[in-house]
């Protein structure tokens, strides 16, 4: 996959992806928090992610999905300027199969983005 990446103006990022235009923003005061900042978009994409999974996985078995939530909540560690513990939560719909609660618990869990996260890529930047 190739992203290309453009700067639109003041410290706004724009990414495209695959034809879809994904676009960044920095909080005031250093930006003007007309889009959601970079890192709150990577937080989303693990939310999405996961959020993906548990829907298939009641899509493909018939299982009704009204109710179905899920909430991520980030723990921070401020002695070290990141995030200690990314807390998920999935609730399971009204009348969801108890036989499927573990099933659906690992099959969020393979989520993709996660997986990268557990076992990252090598980053290799190169400037011209």
């Amino acid at each position: 996959m190739n992203i290309a990446v453009s700067f639109p103006g003041g410290v706004a990022v724009e990414a495209d992806v695959k034809g879809h235009r994904v676009r960044t923003d920095q909080p005031r005061p250093h930006g003007e928090d007309s889009a959601p900042a970079p890192f709150d978009l990577f937080l989303a994409s693990i939310a999405t992610c996961m959020g993906f999974y548990a829907l298939r996985f009641c899509q493909e078995r018939g299982i009704a999905t009204e109710g179905l939530g899920l909430s991520l909540e980030t723990v921070r560690d401020e002695a070290k300027k990141r995030l200690a513990t990314i807390k998920v939560a999935l609730t399971l719909p009204p009348g969801f199969p108890e036989k499927y609660t573990g099933a659906i618990q690992r099959a969020v869990d393979q989520c993709a983005v996660k997986k990268h996260m557990v076992e990252p890529p090598a980053f290799e930047l190169t400037v011209s």
